[in-house]
């Protein structure tokens, strides 16, 4: 699946999820989850089943987006696939 994160930096805070483009988002179309950092990253992933009104696809391309952002950040997935996330804590 191609992904549509890509990292994203800017100098001083960011303090609106207005200020941040959609490519920074797991779920760009919705906005939803910001991948800007580790942390933020490490929370996708503990929320990920609490997102709701999204698709199974937008599920699959979040999760790809999640991985690659986690690639960046230097976060360790040990999840193969979104189906697997809620089940056990992070």
């Amino acid at each position: 699946m191609q992904t549509t994160w890509k990292p994203h930096t800017k100098h001083g805070e960011l303090t609106k999820q207005s200020d941040l483009p959609d490519s920074v988002f797991a779920f760009p179309d919705e906005r939803k989850e910001p991948l800007t950092d580790a942390d933020h990253v490490r929370n996708a992933l503990a929320r990920f089943d609490q997102v709701e009104g999204v698709s199974d696809k937008e599920r699959d391309l979040a999760f790809a987006n999640i991985k690659k952002a986690a690639e960046h950040y230097g976060v360790d997935v040990e999840e193969k696939s979104w189906h697997e996330l809620g089940r056990k804590p992070h």
